[in-house]
């Protein structure tokens, strides 16, 4: 059959077919033959042209069979969904009450997912023999051509893209590498020698958790992998997909982040020289990720972000979920999945181990490990010889005045530390130059008018801006309330604390790292030269807080962290403790202990205490009782009903009606519908019902119930959606 032939349309084989549509139902169409679940086509939909997935084939119709329309074509250019990764979308279509067609369209990436004939452009680049020789003769002022050279040798072969992630400037030198006929292109890689690198020696308690690992492999267990930050937990996943790639198995490692993906690829490159490492998230150019989806069931090691729980790979044979605790592995918009409990589903239904790593677990896969259902191990000493935890301390607000957000003891600490020739981070979780513009004269604070929240100011853009829609505008001349024609900054963010600290030290090299400055491939030109000792002083957010590592940082101060301590929402303690444990881990990771000051109003807080002595058990032991006697999770399982409307009155009204539909069974609660806690977003009135049980079956059963009967409703004034294992009200 020639690639995305049309078929003809007569046929008494019917097919049934799930499409990207928010439908919880299938479609029936003719087949000239029975096509394997999985396989994609293309199918008719109304007036449009759409690709599907094969559920089913040879079943009798369930409609008229002079009704049914024939498909248009089969796409035989890419493969058909493996039968595991169908077993994991059908799983989520009922954990998740998603419909399974819009599942399965977001297990594919974009490209692939499209009707038009998909031709993949990927070439390799290969170092010739030309190109060896030359790498033994070069000059050593050709650092860059050597370090192409050096990096290609090691390899069967790699995409531009490879060779981007890994060297963010050496694309610009292919073309004269290969004009000199060093480097050449071939259309597949040719086969390698593997020659897997020995690691460091471990440490006694790295040696004991391999050994248990690796005695777990080959069945299904989950293990929650606890360690200080700078214990050593990469080494031990390496280790341990070390051992499966020598069993012919593939590995499969998440990242909540982007940002954590280069510094994690390159090594594994440098220690699996002679493997195929592929990476998967949302940067890479849409032909980058259907080639790379498409490598990964013959690659080694896939690496990637949430999504890439979805990745085929017929040889599973381990999965990590790295910093399992972080938020980011849960959608947060259409398909609202968690892409760490995925792995575990993943994991069981392919009966291998599953690794969850966190200096900070989350307290649901603390509990799960205290129930005796995941297997804990334990990291408590930084694997470095000679490594010492930061010394911690705090600054009392209250006893130390500020200049610019800093006390004294803060710009003291920060010069020092310059002058001896070390490294320093600033983190303060804000971005922008001040979280507001406010009247001095009437105490006026300019709003978004698109959602409950005040615009912050960019000085460096002149602009005002909401972290939450994107809307911008510029800075009024006077106050729009009163006239007063100058409005002030108050507080600090990134912007302004960099300012601060040129003005304290104007000889630092001084690098501000947020989201307005890490576009592109700006995260591994920037970890070259934090490495390289080209910056004196970061200052940054929690893009910093986690899986670095700069052997010069000595010395952290953290700002503003006191908001969280009396947030409306539940979880906020949790995700503070993290992001204090995890930035603080940033510093002394290498020879001598390193520093962490952090200033507070607030000093005799508990979690500060459990915080300064790196104490997580006593932290979670602490917000388990609250928990439990709030009926708060992981002691009750959630969803959530939100709705949006122009006004309030109507997604209010909404959620009325939703919450009278069905009768409400015993041991399932249902609480009033209420304003979401940021009441506007986007233009749009934001409302939700809650509804929990303390036993998650009795949820679901009540969910599948109630979700068919909510899709009866055609609300015109409002829109709504359904999740599951909320973590955001």
């Amino acid at each position: 059959m020639k690639l995305a032939e049309e078929l003809p349309i007569t046929s008494d084989v019917f097919i049934r077919v799930a499409v990207d549509a928010p439908l919880h139902r299938f479609f029936d169409y003719r087949a000239p033959t029975a096509l394997p679940a999985g396989t994609l086509v293309v199918v008719p939909l109304g007036r449009r042209r759409m690709v599907g997935v094969v559920i089913a084939s040879g079943m009798p119709a369930e409609v008229d069979a002079a009704r049914i329309r024939p498909i248009e074509q089969v796409l035989t250019d890419r493969p058909a969904l493996a039968p595991s990764l169908m077993d994991l979308a059908a799983f989520c279509a009922r954990y998740y009450h998603h419909p399974l067609g819009e599942i399965l369209a977001a297990a594919l990436p974009p490209r692939l997912r499209d009707a038009k004939p998909y031709r993949p452009a990927t070439s390799y680049l290969t170092l010739t023999a030309a190109g060896r020789a030359a790498l033994d003769r070069l000059p050593a002022r050709a650092h860059a051509r050597r370090r192409v050279l050096e990096w290609l040798a090691q390899r069967a072969g790699a995409t531009r893209e490879e060779l981007r992630a890994a060297l963010p400037t050496a694309p610009a030198l292919v073309p004269q590498l290969e004009q000199l006929g060093w480097l050449a292109r071939s259309a597949k890689q040719t086969p390698a020698a593997v020659a897997d690198l020995p690691g460091p020696t471990l440490t006694p308690e790295q040696a004991d958790a391999v050994r248990v690992l690796e005695a777990g492999l080959g069945r299904f267990t989950v293990y929650l992998l606890h360690g200080v930050t700078g214990s050593g937990k990469t080494e031990v996943y390496l280790r341990l997909l070390q051992r499966v790639l020598s069993q012919g198995r593939q590995g499969l490692v998440l990242v909540p982040e982007i940002a954590l993906t280069p510094q994690f690829e390159a090594g594994m490159r440098a220690r699996f020289p002679g493997r195929r490492v592929v990476s998967l998230h949302s940067a890479l150019s849409e032909g980058a990720r259907a080639e790379n989806w498409l490598a990964a069931a013959s690659a080694d090691i896939v690496l990637g972000t949430r999504s890439a729980v979805f990745t085929p790979m017929p040889g599973l044979g381990l999965i990590v979920v790295d910093e399992e605790h972080d938020a980011s592995f849960k959608q947060q918009e259409g398909l609202r999945y968690s892409a760490r409990d995925l792995a575990v589903v993943r994991a069981r239904q392919a009966g291998i181990p599953v690794v969850l790593g966190s200096a900070t677990p989350s307290l649901e896969s603390w509990q799960q490990a205290e129930r005796g259902r995941y297997q804990r191990l334990s990291l408590r000493q930084r694997a470095v010889s000679g490594s010492l935890p930061p010394r911690a301390r705090l600054l009392d607000l209250r006893r130390e005045a500020c200049a610019d957000g800093l006390t004294a003891t803060v710009r003291e600490a920060l010069q020092e530390n310059f002058r001896a020739g070390r490294q320093s981070l600033v983190f303060i979780n804000r971005r922008g130059y001040a979280p507001v513009l406010y009247c001095p004269a009437c105490g006026f604070v300019l709003p978004c008018h698109r959602c409950t929240a005040r615009l912050v100011w960019h000085r460096s853009s002149g602009r005002l801006k909401c972290h939450h829609c994107g809307h911008q505008e510029a800075v009024p001349a006077a106050c729009p309330q009163c006239g007063q024609p100058e409005l002030l900054p108050l507080g600090q963010g990134t912007q302004r604390v960099e300012e601060a600290l040129a003005s304290l030290m104007p000889r630092a090299r001084i690098r501000r790292i947020d989201r307005d400055t890490m576009a592109g491939r700006a995260w591994a030109r920037f970890g070259e030269a934090m490495r390289a000792g080209e910056i004196d002083v970061l200052v940054g957010t929690q893009m910093l807080a986690k899986g670095h590592d700069f052997p010069g940082l000595s010395l952290v101060v953290i700002l503003d962290a006191d908001g969280a301590l009396y947030s409306p929402d539940f979880r906020a303690e949790e995700r503070l403790f993290a992001q204090l444990l995890q930035v603080a881990g940033r510093a002394g990771r290498h020879g001598e202990a390193g520093e962490v000051l952090l200033q507070t109003a607030f000093p005799q807080h508990p979690l500060y205490a459990e915080w300064l002595a790196g104490d997580y058990a006593a932290f979670a032991r602490r917000q388990l009782a609250e928990r439990e006697r709030l009926g708060l999770p992981p002691f009750v399982h959630q969803a959530v009903l939100r709705a949006e409307a122009p006004r309030m009155e109507s997604a209010l009204q909404f959620l009325a009606r939703a919450a009278s539909l069905v009768p409400r069974p015993q041991g399932v609660d249902m609480f009033a519908p209420a304003p979401a806690a940021m009441r506007k977003l986007a233009g749009l009135e934001r409302a939700q019902l809650l509804v929990q049980a303390s036993d998650r079956a009795a949820l679901h059963r009540f969910l599948d119930a109630w979700r068919p009967v909510l899709e009866t409703l055609r609300p015109q004034a409002a829109r709504w959606h359904l999740e599951v294992d909320p973590l955001f009200s």
